[in-house]
């Protein structure tokens, strides 16, 4: 009879290599992108209202002058907030992309201008408290249109890098 004195256990069995970090759903990524550019467009939207009322009501000028001159200044500092912020993950910045940017930016601030004329002109939204309605349903109904060519065209996705 021979008795063993040694045990032998089997090897431990390695630990499991931790799961790769989920990627991000599509559907979340979409809402912090409009988070984001919710923040950065609130930020434009203020300097666009302060521009518009000071210039409006403030020192008389005419209402279109006031909203022209508002929605440009707000358009060229939303670029900034854009591109170091909410689309800061995305291809580096280049001249087709700020050729685009203030080219859609125009196109939106068109579209605001005219949406405006409508309610200011049209409707005759002249008080203070129209001109502001008139002003903020055309800020938003433009920034519809801006946030979808922004993603789209002017802060494309870069395929390199993650969000």
């Amino acid at each position: 009879m021979t008795v063993q004195l040694t045990e032998t256990r089997p090897a431990p069995a390695p630990a499991p290599a931790p799961a790769p970090a989920p990627a991000r759903r599509p559907v979340k990524r979409v809402v912090l992108e409009v988070v984001k550019f919710g923040i950065v467009g609130g930020s434009g939207v203020l300097v666009n209202f302060l521009i518009f009322n000071l210039l409006l009501h403030g020192l008389g000028w005419p209402a279109m002058t006031a909203t022209v001159l508002a929605s440009c200044v707000a358009m060229a500092t939303n670029y900034l907030g854009f591109r170091h912020f909410a689309y800061r993950d995305r291809s580096a910045r280049t001249r087709s992309q700020i050729i685009l940017f203030f080219v859609f930016s125009g196109l939106g601030v068109v579209m605001e201008i005219g949406l405006f004329w409508v309610g200011y002109h049209a409707l005759g939204l002249h008080s203070v408290v129209g001109s502001n309605v008139a002003k903020a349903l055309s800020i938003v109904l433009a920034s519809a249109f801006r946030f979808l060519v922004y993603r789209t065209w002017v802060f494309q996705q870069d395929a390199h890098r993650t969000v």
